[in-house]
């Protein structure tokens, strides 16, 4: 049974800083491309970032591009979203995803991702 478990999300002030991290099990997860997404209250499940199999390769949202890193520990089947300069706008509930069978690089779109967490809640404060 596949099980990627978030934690790390809390209440933060503006141009404040969390880590997210995704712990994974049940999968084979340096097979598996992954990324993170959010979904704020009233909208649409939106993509915030991608990372490659071996970590190689990025994608970011343009709303994440220079404030936020995606990075992975294939050696702790671990996913971390580093948030830095958080903004209010940031405020989401944060989801990380699985992409066992990837063959779109680094994709931004939600129907390639086969698994998904219960998320994580982040709020910012202005």
């Amino acid at each position: 049974q596949v099980q990627l478990v978030e934690s790390g999300g809390g209440l933060v002030q503006a141009e404040g800083s969390l880590r997210l991290s995704c712990a994974a099990s049940g999968l084979t997860f340096s097979r598996s491309a992954l990324g993170w997404f959010r979904q704020a209250p009233g909208k649409e499940r939106e993509f915030v970032a991608a990372i490659s199999r071996n970590g190689g390769s990025t994608n970011y949202a343009d709303s994440a591009q220079g404030r936020f890193t995606i990075s992975r520990d294939n050696a702790k089947n671990t996913l971390h979203l580093q948030m830095n300069s958080l903004k209010p706008e940031d405020t989401a509930r944060y989801y990380c995803a699985a992409d066992v069978f990837p063959i779109t690089a680094l994709s931004s779109s939600l129907v390639d991702y086969d698994y998904w967490g219960r998320g994580t809640q982040v709020t910012v404060s202005s």
